[in-house]
């Protein structure tokens, strides 16, 4: 195997990776191309004292903490402010905020539950809390964590000491501890109420039948919609918003089944006023044994092709 086929094999983890670490998939899939540029230049110098995967994973660590030098934590709308309760007074689209985005389980190149690394550290809910972290504490927990990597080998990446990397891993535990994501302590629904569950979902957005939502969704159930700040919690909030923004009748909506950070999600497609069904936001669920507990709502377009579907859908 030559150095482009090694590189092209470490891909898809190689941009999870990132991806933990920054919260953004265009962020990650940049600073995985960085680490190519870095990795061609530096080859001559490499001397083959780690694994080839290790040195490209020293490589894109130090890039993205590069990166985060100048950057903010990407946040979802529940970390800005108290919900909504109004449908009628949601607030402009905040593109100046930098939101977390989903990660397309296609790109890691293989079933996302044999993907390097605790597939439960790619859960939006995960990356979300871990934005929390400072960027070399980050760095510490999916090196040690998710990474396995011994403490050792992560002082040396980080130019410091192992009682220091113990002493940081600690912090970055106690923080999350303290965060506690709730729907880290949710276990989705085995086959076939999964199964039914996501049909019932997909078919009732399509349809605005909110009988059947009403009946899906937890009663402390979450919506969120990236980039509107506003975001609503509990199933008569969430039931009142989607009253008043789906239009009803059939024909009106299409929804694609995808996946994203190893959740179920769907990519909604809104009919135009030229009939062809245009590309409107990317919904990823969190289930659990018998309910909808939330949807991520990414209300970006551009996502779409990231996620290998078209700007606009065929269906008319």
């Amino acid at each position: 195997m030559n150095l482009e086929e090694e590189f092209a094999e470490y891909r898809g983890e190689l941009v999870a990776h990132c991806y933990r670490m920054l919260g953004s998939l265009h962020d990650a899939e940049d600073a995985v191309q960085e680490t190519y540029l870095r990795a061609w230049r530096g080859h001559a110098d490499f001397e083959h004292r780690s694994s080839v995967r290790t040195w490209l994973y020293r490589i894109a660590t130090n890039v993205c903490l590069n990166l985060l030098q100048h950057s903010s934590r990407r946040v979802v709308p529940s970390a800005l402010g108290a919900p909504g309760n109004d449908p009628e007074d949601l607030h402009a689209q905040a593109l100046e905020v930098p939101w977390l985005e989903p990660f397309p389980d296609q790109l890691l190149g293989a079933d996302p539950a044999t993907v390097v690394g605790d597939q439960a550290s790619l859960r939006l809910a995960m990356v979300a809390a871990m934005q929390h972290l400072p960027p070399r504490q980050r760095a510490v927990l999916i090196l040690r964590e998710v990474l396995t990597w011994p403490a050792a080998e992560v002082a040396s990446l980080l130019d410091t000491t192992t009682a220091a990397v113990n002493s940081s891993l600690q912090r970055a535990r106690a923080e999350l501890a303290r965060l506690k994501p709730r729907e880290e302590e949710l276990s989705e629904p085995d086959e076939p109420l999964r199964r039914a569950l996501l049909d019932q979902f997909q078919a009732a957005m399509e349809n605005k039948d909110l009988v059947v939502l009403e009946g899906l969704f937890s009663a402390d159930a979450r919506w969120e919609m990236p980039p509107i700040p506003t975001w609503f919690r509990g199933r008569t909030d969430v039931l009142r918003l989607l009253d008043s923004k789906l239009r009803p009748g059939p024909g009106r909506r299409v929804l694609i089944e995808t996946s994203a950070n190893g959740q179920p999600a769907f990519a909604m497609y809104i009919r135009g006023t030229d009939g062809l069904f245009h590309a409107h936001s990317v919904k990823v669920l969190t289930l659990s044994k018998n309910a909808v507990e939330a949807v991520l709502a990414f209300h970006q377009p551009a996502l779409f092709p990231a996620f290998g579907l078209p700007l606009i859908h065929g269906r008319s």
